[in-house]
Parts: C-alpha cells; structure tokens; sequence
C-alpha cells in the first residue's frame, strides 16, 4: 500500500460511511503524513469487537504511512459518551485510572511505535485535570450553540426519552471536541476517526478548531457492523466479546469467527482482513462454490484470534476445537485451554459422578432419563469422545480430565460438561 491511495482502500473495503469532505482528505493523505487521532473512553476493563474497528482502522491508516495518536479518555471516561437510553453509573477516579492502564495496554498491541510513522499513545486527562470550570466555559464552551448541540442524535434521543439527560453528559461533546483542538495545537493533528454513531462528537471537534483557530480539519465515521440476522455485532448469547482473554477466552473469540454467518463472513473479512483485496476476493470466491467448508471463517479466525491472542493461543483454540468433536484427544488439551472451551457448552456440576443416563439428564442433552438411556442404547452417547452403549455405565474418576471434567456428547455436535466439584 502506498500514501495515496489509503482512501480508496478504506472505501473498498466498506469503512467509509460519513467524511466531512473525502476529496480534502484524499489529497492531504497524498501530501501526508496526516496526524490522526481516535479515542477510547475507559468505561470498561476492557476495549470490545466495535473498539477493534477503530483500532484496526488505525493499524491501516498508519500503515499507509501515516501518524496515529492513540487517545485513551482518562477525563472523558469519568464522564462517559450518552448512551442512547439512560444515564450512566459515573466510576471513581481510581476504577478509571485503572482501566486507562489496561486500554493502552490492549491498544498498542496493534499500532507500530517504532520507524518514520511511529504511533503515540495520549490521555486527554493531561490537558483537563488542571482546567478550571471558568476557563472550559469562556475558552472553550463560547464556541458552542446549544440548538447546535441538542441537534446531535445521541442527546436529541435522550432529551426525547423518559430519561432526559444530564448536563454532565450533555457536555461531553465539549470535551471531546476539545480533545481535537489540543491535539490539533500539540501534533498538528488534522483528522479524528471513529463510529458513525460518534458524528457529532467527530464535527463538533472540526468545528471548534475552525472557530477558534481558524484552522482546517477532518473527520471520518466508519458504519455501525449490521449483522443479517439483525443481531447486534460483537454480541452472543453469552455476552459481548471483549478483547482481554479474562473476560471472553481465547477460545471463544475463535469460535465467534468460526461461526460467523455465511451471510457477514465477507463483510467482515474486508474489515478486520489484513489480506489483500485479490486473496479476500479469493477466499469469497472459494466460500460461494464451497459453504460447506467454510474456508472464509476457518481464515477470519485464524487471523483475528492470532492478531489478538498470539499463535499460541490460536492453536490452543484450534486443537480444543477439534478434541470436543472427536478430532482430537482431550486428554492433550492443558487444563486452561480445557476449561476455557467447556466454558462455551451447556455445563452441570455434580458432587458425585453419577450414571451416564442421569448426566445426559442434567447437562440436557437429553429430556429425561427414558430418553438418555435410549440414546445410550442407540449409541448416540459419547464420554470424552468414546461411545458409551451400556445403558446402565457409571464414569470412573480415571474419566475425569485433570480430575474435574467429563465431556459428554450426543450425536456430533451437541455438547455438554460435567463438573465434579468438591464436597
């Protein structure tokens, strides 16, 4: 990729969904380096699949040879961006401080601090924490219109709602609009980047370095990930998909990619892909002759879960992949990566192993215990991975996968775990 065409390649891969004037920011990419900046409010312990748009977007822009600022919101985070519907709980300064370390950590992963276009990563609490309420409203909060600011669709929403909204996160837009104008002043910085559904936030900020400054800016809104089924991206039905493996595994970013819908899959190829174009359009060719092998989502999650987590996590999640439906041994799978994959199945813990009959009962694979033994009795029953035919079996502790798990199975797919837990 070369400095000039970072924009045709965004738009190619479907990232451009609002700019305040693309043809302005073509030729400044080409007279580049462009200075930009994207920022993350830690309102969370962790950055999630709709962070990792931006921070990939970033990775792209920067690699296109330009400059990245990687803005955590230690001061925009104690106020945090209105949701759509309420008011949110307000954490303690330590709690922030806290998350502003492990966000960082989490965001350098991915941006090059090194060479010619080295990334650097700020904190807007630097240049607020000593700002005094008069100072914010003469030098900064003059430049705002409130008809201006009601419009933006966050607080319009809010201030149609039962929940109204607050002056705290009703000026939370100020903030952020004068994060651009700081950095605009300190590294020259001329575009902000981010979701669609931050807009306003984004214009606010062009706008103020306009009015104060009279000086020049840009900004760029990738879309909001629609999936087919209209379910919400970055979501499943045990929650959302954090990138800090403590709160969602190694194993269980694997498998959201793994399952992706033949519908998404080439949607998100082209934007979480590091591929080129002609292997992207490759693999979408493949996927269409042959769905069943599901070539583009084996590829998705390689990438991603190795992007992520490391190879060593993505091999640990492929071989536990495998060992649950009978393509491996379990017995090989550590106890980490064991427990982290039977996070994921339906699970009942037990103080006492019991019969086969009553386990397929208590994980529910099975509606009753005439109906586990039949299942039993067809072979349909597996005990980590083995058949078990005896209608009548009872698992021994040498069953038990480092002494804790049974991984029961009907069929090929439907899975379960047994816990054994101490008395």
């Amino acid at each position: 990729m070369t400095v000039t065409d970072i924009v045709d390649e965004l738009r190619w891969r479907g990232l451009i969904a609002l700019s305040t004037d693309e043809d302005a920011l073509r030729k400044a990419f080409a007279d580049g380096p462009v200075t930009f900046y994207c920022g993350y409010d830690p309102t969370a312990p962790s950055l999630h699949l709709g962070n990792l748009v931006q921070i990939l977007t970033q990775r792209r822009i920067q690699q296109a040879g330009h400059l990245p600022l990687g803005l955590v919101g230690g001061a925009t985070g104690l106020i945090g961006d209105p949701k759509p519907t309420a008011e949110r709980v307000l954490n303690d300064p330590e709690t922030v401080a806290a998350w502003v370390d492990r966000l960082r950590g989490q965001i350098e992963k991915f941006l090059d601090f090194e060479g010619p276009y080295a990334a650097r990563m700020v904190n807007n609490l630097d240049w607020t924490s000593g700002m005094s309420a008069i100072s914010l409203l003469r030098d900064v909060g003059k430049y705002f219109r409130v008809n201006n600011m009601i419009a933006k669709e966050a607080v319009a929403r809010r201030l149609n709602s039962d929940a109204g909204i607050s002056y705290t996160e009703f000026s939370y837009q100020i903030l952020q609009a004068m994060d651009f104008l700081e950095l605009n002043r300190r590294y020259n910085c001329v575009l902000q980047t981010g979701g669609s559904d931050q807009w306003g936030n984004l214009t606010a900020g062009t706008d103020l370095i306009r009015k104060a400054d009279g000086g020049s800016a840009h900004a760029l809104a990738t879309p909001l990930i629609v999936k087919a089924d209209g379910t919400k991206f970055g979501k499943t039905e045990s929650g959302t998909i954090w990138l800090d493996p403590e709160l969602t595994t190694p194993y269980a970013f694997y498998q959201f990619w793994l399952n992706a819908d033949d519908r998404d899959v080439s949607n998100f190829l082209r934007i979480f892909s590091f591929r080129s174009k002609a292997e992207i359009e490759e693999l979408e060719r493949e996927t269409a002759e042959r769905p069943q092998a599901r070539l583009a989502q084996r590829a998705l999650a390689e990438e991603l879960t190795t992007l992520v987590h490391g190879a060593d996590q993505y091999e640990r999640a492929v071989a536990a992949s495998k060992a649950l439906f009978g393509q491996g041994d379990l017995a090989e799978l550590d106890p980490a990566t064991l427990a982290s994959a039977l996070a994921e199945v339906p699970r009942a813990e037990v103080g006492e192993l019991a019969p086969m009959a009553d386990l397929l009962v208590a994980v529910g694979l099975a509606p009753s215990r005439s109906a586990a033994r039949r299942t039993l009795k067809e072979g349909g029953a597996y005990l980590n991975n083995a058949k078990v035919a005896d209608e009548d079996a009872v698992p021994a502790a040498e069953d038990l996968l480092h002494g804790r798990w049974l991984v029961l199975r009907r069929g090929k797919r439907n899975l379960a775990a047994v816990e054994l837990t101490a008395n």
